[in-house]
């Protein structure tokens, strides 16, 4: 604006002199006088400043057009940064949405987790408490023990009658187990094992009579839950098994394998009586097998899973004979996964080797087991991932020998005796 001012009075006076010029043009010519000779030289002057003139306006123009080419760039500079402006505003009124929404899912969680921190809490003082149960049973079990304890100590200071005898053999398991089931409680902090024998303990510290003879029976008394139970076979003391009851049945369990922790590598009297924890690894124990399976009714049932977790069940019909057989088994197959067929095999360990038709399978392979031709089925071999080689736990259905990662053998309890 201010540069339109400054010229504004040089245009007008370029306007005069144009028309100065056309009115002197206009005028008949005449000769040239000394007088005329110095207004002519003032024209002159004139023309040079018009020229002055004409110069300064083209830079006015040149001037004018570079501000109006700037004033757009600086607006289209100006309409630039308003868009980006908007896109901004909008991104942040988004996460502005994003971020409140987290807040009302963070007040929802940490409501939650209130809740649950009460939960927990109430969890925590129930555990207590039952913890605390367990000791006092566990204190219970103990003075029970050294009742039983003080009553031989009196049995054995007079005359003994058969009866007498017999009773103290009972108390000695009696004891014996009650030592074994206080010591679990301590260990395992779990209830399951008492719910099945505690009804058939006296107060004076003996198994009483009316003990079921196998699982079956402990089921049918009313018992749904699997764990330790004690049972009475016929002709058989009593002892301690871990009872299963599941959708397909009622089982006994006689061998569990699933991590290596025991080593099944034992002698006869070892396989005879039994080893391991009922709570992981374990044999039952020849005995105690023969004293269930003598009484018929049942099925042998194996479950194994080699080690890229493919499971495999065998179901046997079966007549297992006694110790003087070296519990000789006869087995017929009902599955699906071999040919039926009937065999019979005398159980063999590493130092207890009689009647088998391979006298070096006991050395070759670890752990006993009723070995038929040797490396056909070993599931008491060593628990160890490798190609299946002769001391691993294993088994050839066909012409692939397969190594197991776990097994379980099991009896199930049938309603009518069958025979293979």
């Amino acid at each position: 604006m201010a540069r339109i001012t400054a010229v504004w009075p040089i245009t007008m006076k370029l306007v005069l002199l144009f028309a100065f010029l056309a009115a002197s043009q206009s005028m008949p010519t005449e000769p040239i006088l000394p007088e005329l000779q110095i207004e002519t030289r003032s024209r002159f002057a004139a023309l040079d400043e018009v020229q002055l003139l004409a110069n300064g306006l083209l830079q006015l123009g040149s001037s004018l057009r570079d501000f109006v080419q700037n004033t757009k760039n600086q607006i289209n500079d100006i309409f630039q940064k308003l868009t980006i402006f908007d896109k901004s505003f909008y991104q942040f009124f988004v996460l502005t949405s994003e971020i409140k929404k987290e807040e009302e899912e963070l007040k929802k969680t940490t409501v939650i987790l209130k809740a649950n921190n009460e939960e927990i809490k109430s969890l925590s003082l129930e555990i207590n408490s039952k913890v605390n149960d367990i000791i006092n049973e566990r204190n219970h079990l103990r003075t029970q023990v050294g009742r039983v304890e003080e009553r031989l100590s009196s049995l054995s200071q007079s005359l003994l009658s058969v009866d007498q005898h017999a009773e103290i053999s009972t108390l000695k398991l009696g004891s014996a187990w009650i030592q074994e089931t206080a010591e679990n409680f301590e260990r395992t902090l779990q209830a399951n094992s008492f719910s099945g024998y505690l009804p058939y303990y006296t107060s004076d510290g003996s198994f009483s009579s009316a003990l079921p003879r196998d699982c079956g029976e402990v089921f049918n008394r009313g018992h749904k839950s699997s764990g330790l139970y004690a049972i009475r076979p016929h002709q058989s003391e009593a002892f301690l098994v871990n009872c299963e009851f599941t959708e397909e049945g009622v089982f006994t369990v006689i061998q569990n394998r699933h991590d290596g922790s025991v080593d099944f590598d034992q002698s006869w009297e070892k396989y005879e009586d039994g080893f391991g924890d009922f709570s992981g690894e374990f044999w039952l124990g020849l005995k105690k097998i023969y004293a269930i399976a003598h009484q018929g009714n049942s099925h042998l049932h194996i479950q194994m899973e080699d080690w890229r977790k493919e499971k495999h069940f065998i179901v046997y019909q079966y007549i297992l004979e006694d110790a003087a057989s070296n519990f000789t088994i006869h087995l017929k197959l009902q599955s699906v996964e071999a040919v039926d067929e009937h065999i019979g095999l005398r159980f063999s360990t590493k130092d207890h080797n009689d009647g088998n038709l391979d006298p070096n399978c006991v050395q070759d392979y670890t752990g006993g087991w009723w070995f038929s031709i040797c490396g056909d089925i070993n599931l008491n071999g060593k628990s160890i991932r490798s190609r299946p080689r002769k001391k691993t736990s294993h088994w050839k259905p066909g012409k692939r020998t397969t190594s197991f990662k776990s097994s379980k053998i099991s009896i199930s309890h049938l309603t009518n005796p069958q025979t293979p």
